[in-house]
């Protein structure tokens, strides 16, 4: 479910990075107490979250984002069906007519201890034209901020590469 994507803080959690890319806000209650806290404040570490004793998670509050006029998500697993994701993607952009990046927001999956979103690639992307070559050009970059590990789903490069090349998929969704 997508509240226990967020209460198991799996960074292979499906729905976390478009959460994160929607800059979701976590409605946490308990008896008289109510909180409002950011998904990204909220999940603190793979299975670490800042929910106290005897609090739940009550609602998941999502703002509308007409600005955004694209939206992508892809998850890499090792089969189609029930599988937990290698690496994935989350992003949001605004595409002007002229192919201008407006505004964009991506979130990495399953290739750090929790979701990755990057302010410094947003903004090398942001009002640039799209193309191969400027997408390529954060490679470097995502390379900095990813922390993939081995395990038995995959290596460590493989989702690094894998990292670095599902940006890409904005030219082609």
């Amino acid at each position: 479910t997508i509240g226990g994507n967020i209460c198991t803080a799996s960074p292979a959690g499906d729905t976390l990075p478009p959460l994160y890319a929607l800059k979701a806000v976590l409605d946490i209650r308990k008896e008289n107490r109510k909180r409002l806290i950011p998904i990204h404040d909220f999940i603190m570490g793979p299975g670490k979250t800042d929910l106290e004793h005897g609090e739940i998670l009550y609602g998941i509050r999502i703002e509308k984002r007409p600005e955004y006029n694209f939206q992508y998500y892809e998850k890499v697993g090792q089969r189609n069906a029930l599988s937990i994701a290698i690496a994935a993607i989350a992003i949001l952009a605004n595409i002007s007519s002229d192919n201008i990046i407006e505004k964009i927001a991506i979130a990495w999956g399953s290739v750090g201890p929790a979701i990755i979103t990057c302010q410094e690639i947003e903004n090398r992307l942001t009002g640039r034209k799209l193309s191969e070559q400027l997408i390529k050009s954060v490679f470097p970059h995502v390379e900095n901020i990813v922390s993939p590990i081995d395990d038995i789903r995959a290596g460590r490069n493989y989702r690094l590469v894998v990292s670095k090349n599902l940006p890409l998929r904005i030219l082609g969704a």
